[in-house]
């Protein structure tokens, strides 16, 4: 495919052109619920339970957190406008059940934005475990078992995770700005840069919906309305392969992933995080990118690793150019996001399934 003829975007300066060290020495992206804000949650929680309806049904006029709901859009304006992640510390989760968990993390995000499916089978509310899987299965997502993910986007706005338990070890958050490795990649190889904004194959890892190519074909960085935004997955780049009809990867292609991939995994670039039972993750995945690193489990099940995930669209959310429309669905903010087959019906299971 011909490089386009069209000069780069300008390097980026502003909040979401961070470097992880930055961020590592920074505590004023960590938010603590206070007394009160638990106090409100915990009712609202109780309040929508007692009537019996179903979790992934809910909205935001049914969970009434009228003290709250300001703070959260504070905290949503500077991840979708600034540096693109936040920290929620203190949820109670140990003295909670999981419905009550489920209920009140899905009730946090109705303040946040829509709900999104982010699987075929309709979950708009997910569950990060280890299932005993393996990534070289190409129906199997990483998020199913317990290696490394490498930093990637969802298919999202902003995800946003409930950590319920940790593992034995590892399993350590990791982010790194998109932002930043655009403006790496502009100042050391402004040639494979460029490579970065024609479309390429990702594989839909068996998800395809109804008129659908097993693949999408969207840029890892596009350009649009003075934004730039990133959508990625090497692995699903690379085993989009498997389909003859998809575009194939040249030599130069490969070697502008493989530099990005470097960017990415420089500790100069990025930096983890250990998330704590009670913390709410929230990222921006149109300027960062975000990865796990593997990690051992406990060997009692009652004790393994365990996250809650909400795949979300803000009404407030930046515009995407229209070839976002083939994973999204739509690009209309607060509707947009998440993956619907013919099949699908919207629901929020207490397990991972």
């Amino acid at each position: 495919m011909r490089v386009p003829d069209y000069d780069l975007p300008p390097e980026i300066s502003g909040p979401a052109a961070w470097y992880g060290p930055d961020q590592a020495a920074r505590t004023d992206w960590i938010i603590r619920f206070s007394a009160a804000d638990i106090a409100e949650i915990e009712a609202a929680t109780q309040l929508f339970l007692t009537t019996g309806a179903e979790i992934g049904q809910m909205s935001r006029s049914d969970f009434p957190l009228p003290g709250l709901s300001p703070k959260l859009a504070t905290v949503l304006a500077e991840v979708l406008n600034g540096r693109g992640f936040a920290l929620f510390r203190g949820l109670p989760v140990e003295r909670w059940s999981i419905a009550e968990a489920a209920a009140a993390f899905f009730g946090i995000g109705t303040h946040l934005g829509s709900a999104r499916s982010q699987n075929g089978k309709g979950h708009v509310l997910g569950h990060v475990r280890d299932l005993g899987l393996a990534s070289n299965d190409p129906n199997v997502r990483i998020y199913q078992t317990r290696e490394r993910q490498t930093f990637h986007t969802d298919s999202c706005d902003v995800v946003a995770l409930l950590c319920l338990k940790t593992a034995k070890s590892g399993g350590d958050s990791a982010l790194v700005s998109s932002v930043t490795l655009y403006n790496e990649m502009r100042r050391r190889r402004p040639d494979l840069a460029r490579l970065l904004f024609q479309p390429l194959a990702t594989d839909r890892r068996g998800e395809v919906g109804a008129g659908e190519k097993p693949y999408y074909e969207i840029p890892v960085f596009s350009w649009h309305e003075n934004l730039l935004s990133a959508i990625y997955q090497r692995q699903y780049i690379d085993s989009s392969q498997r389909f003859p009809d998809a575009p194939r990867q040249s030599p130069a292609l490969v070697e502008a992933l493989d530099l990005f991939d470097a960017l990415a995994d420089d500790p100069a670039l990025n930096f983890t995080m250990r998330l704590e039972p009670g913390d709410v993750q929230l990222v921006h995945n149109h300027t960062l990118l975000h990865d796990r690193t593997g990690f051992e489990d406990w060997p009692e099940p009652e004790k393994k690793r365990h996250l809650l995930r909400l795949w979300l669209s803000p009404e407030a959310s930046r515009p995407l150019p229209a070839c976002f429309a083939q994973r999204f669905g739509t690009t209309i903010p607060g509707a947009r996001g998440g993956i619907i087959l013919p099949q699908t019906h919207l629901n929020a299971p207490l397990a991972a399934v």
